[in-house]
């Protein structure tokens, strides 16, 4: 991304995520707070693509985006239910888990991690639309290139001795293997019990030639707005790294195994298409 302009991929990211508030029942992820966010300017113009948001590509990439944060927040859940009262978001951009949280009479703290360009942009959008920001909510800007993770959490309270939960969604494929394996060390390195949940992307080598269309589309389409693809995974090799550094427990869904948790049956054909992109839960 650009030194000084926040994220254009957490804005498109928002505006799907938006979409399916407005177009799919039922809805995956429900967020009330996903059209508020991204604006009324913009919020007018999904509702009036309906063509354009109801295409295949739409579909697939939306589906793949609301499933990654309803399993994110299905496995928060549970942390929350073994006594996690810590939770992180890595790469926040317009994520909105924060101003619906479920979890705050319980004591759940959660800090947003990101880019300090986009975070203040997301401060202005919550102001613009009149969201509150929660006592509980801390932001924590953070250059994942530049500074690591622990530096930037510790100026703000968190309680490295305690168990957390991280996600880190939209992230992994811009950055470089040391940013990566930076972050995964810290989160290995919290007590007993921790977790974390992301989306990686596999190397276009290991796609069928359709898909291999359609990850030249987005690779092109990222690299255009300054946000290249650089770290891909082979989901075997991904398993044995994260088991090396502690993680007892690995859950990655691929293709199939998330459109039979979050998209069987449905009449309006939203599910993912393609083998870009997987989601992996990994805890301690």
């Amino acid at each position: 991304m650009h030194e000084a302009k926040p994220s254009r991929t957490a804005f498109r990211v928002a505006i799907r995520r938006a979409a399916h508030q407005i177009f799919d029942t039922p809805r995956v992820l429900d967020d009330p707070m996903a059209v508020r966010i991204i604006g009324a300017e913009y919020a007018a113009r999904i509702k009036a693509g309906v063509t354009e948001n109801s295409s295949v590509v739409s579909k697939s990439l939306r589906a793949f985006l609301v499933a990654r944060s309803r399993y994110a927040e299905d496995e928060l859940s549970r942390a929350v239910s073994n006594g996690i009262r810590q939770y992180v978001v890595l790469g926040a951009g317009l994520d909105t888990f924060a101003y619906r949280n479920p979890f705050a009479a319980a004591g759940l703290r959660l800090f947003e991690v990101d880019h300090p360009a986009t975070q203040a942009w997301k401060r202005d959008q919550l102001r613009a639309a009149e969201i509150n920001i929660p006592q509980e909510t801390v932001f924590v800007p953070v250059d994942f290139e530049r500074e690591t993770i622990a530096d930037g959490l510790q100026r703000v309270g968190f309680a490295t001795h305690q168990k957390a939960f991280f996600s880190w969604l939209g992230v992994t494929p811009y950055l470089t293997d040391r940013a990566f394996a930076e972050t995964m060390t810290f989160i290995a390195s919290m007590p007993s019990g921790s977790g974390v949940v992301f989306d990686y992307a596999v190397p276009r080598a290991s796609l069928k030639f359709l898909e291999r269309l359609a990850f030249d589309r987005i690779s092109a389409r990222v690299k255009s707005a300054g946000e290249p693809f650089k770290l891909f995974f082979d989901p075997k090799q991904l398993q044995h790294r994260l088991r090396g550094m502690g993680f007892t427990h690995l859950e990655d869904l691929g293709v199939e195994e998330i459109n039979a948790r979050y998209f069987h049956a449905r009449g309006d054909k939203l599910r993912v298409r393609g083998a870009l992109g997987r989601i992996i839960s990994s805890r301690k």
